[in-house]
């Protein structure tokens, strides 16, 4: 067992997946000096420029040279820097690598992860601070995972790059200097499968990346206040735990789905309506969402944080949820 930071994580998840696998490799603007991050630090030391290599400031260029590529039979990581960056690229991951498998009777596969830094970072303002993981949720042929602690990053990461579709693979900035235990003898962690970080009894509390961590302080405030809150890291958004939310649903009748992402039309909705339609004899209030107001993310840092979601807003709303 060690002790890494989220972005260590990461990188090391690659770098095993690389030594593995002459397959893979990554592409990206600058990663030769470790990326806009230093998530990949080192690595072209190791592998070379072949490997890790530097590409021209084209979005489109890298994104549509990766799909190339994996449907020829490599497996490549693509560095967006920005998940608002990857807006530039959208037709070559919605309409070219979503659709190549369906569209060629399954005879090309695009086994690819494209990694978007994503979520609020202080002072980053409207261009580099989006949550947009429910864009990719919509599109059939993509699989869509945003881990939210250091050792779900490597081993997240690591099954990403083993998966023969591709992979939105979205890493919270404001993670990058989280610390955490990663075991070395864990080798897979599959897909689709959430995580009860905390049982309880009294409210099902639902959420992912960055706002997983907010979810879990809240908790702990409400069992000061005798509340009881289970929290799941959902970890995969699609496909996502279904099973695991409605089981827990089913046992405390209260949901509330908290994310970073703008509330309308964001996947807690999904969630919500899942679980109405299938747990609605267990329901003992409408499920509630708790997310970012519909508005661009400012640059100030006051008014940056009208529309971040806290710990105090999970409790409140907590609270409200079960009538307390």
């Amino acid at each position: 067992m060690k002790t890494m930071t989220y972005l260590e994580a990461g990188r090391a998840g690659l770098a095993e997946m690389m030594r593995q696998d002459g397959s893979v490799w990554a592409l990206g603007e600058d990663l030769g000096r470790g990326g806009v991050f230093g998530q990949y630090h080192g690595l072209q030391d190791e592998f070379g420029s072949d490997r890790i290599a530097d590409t021209p400031i084209s979005e489109s260029c890298i994104l549509g040279s990766a799909v190339g590529a994996a449907m020829m039979g490599t497996r490549p990581v693509v560095e967006m820097r920005f998940a608002d960056f990857a807006l530039c690229a959208v037709d070559e991951l919605v309409n070219q690598a979503a659709k190549a498998r369906y569209m060629f009777g399954g005879q090309a596969r695009v086994p690819m992860v494209v990694r978007e830094p994503s979520g609020m970072w202080r002072s980053s303002a409207a261009q580099h601070s989006q949550s947009l993981e429910s864009w990719y949720t919509h599109i059939p042929g993509l699989v869509v995972v945003m881990p939210a602690t250091p050792a779900d990053n490597k081993f997240l990461l690591m099954e990403s790059i083993r998966c023969n579709d591709p992979v939105v693979y979205l890493e919270h900035k404001d993670l990058w200097s989280l610390e955490g235990p990663v075991d070395d003898q864990t080798e897979t962690l599959p897909i689709g499968k959430a995580r009860v970080a905390r049982p309880g009894s009294d409210l099902t509390i639902v959420s992912w990346s960055a706002m997983f961590h907010r979810a879990l302080e809240a908790a702990a405030i409400l069992a000061t206040q005798n509340v009881d809150a289970e929290v799941i890291d959902l970890r995969t958004l699609w496909p996502w735990d279904r099973q695991c939310v409605c089981e827990s649903v089913q046992k405390t009748g209260h949901l509330l789905i908290v994310h970073e992402a703008v509330q309308v039309s964001g996947f807690g909705a999904e969630i919500s309506s899942v679980v109405t339609e299938n747990c609605f004899g267990d329901l003992k209030s409408a499920p509630r969402r708790l997310a970012a107001p519909r508005i661009p993310i400012s640059y100030a840092p006051t008014m940056e944080d009208e529309v971040r979601v806290s710990a105090s807003q999970i409790v409140e709303a907590a609270l409200t949820q079960i009538g307390t």
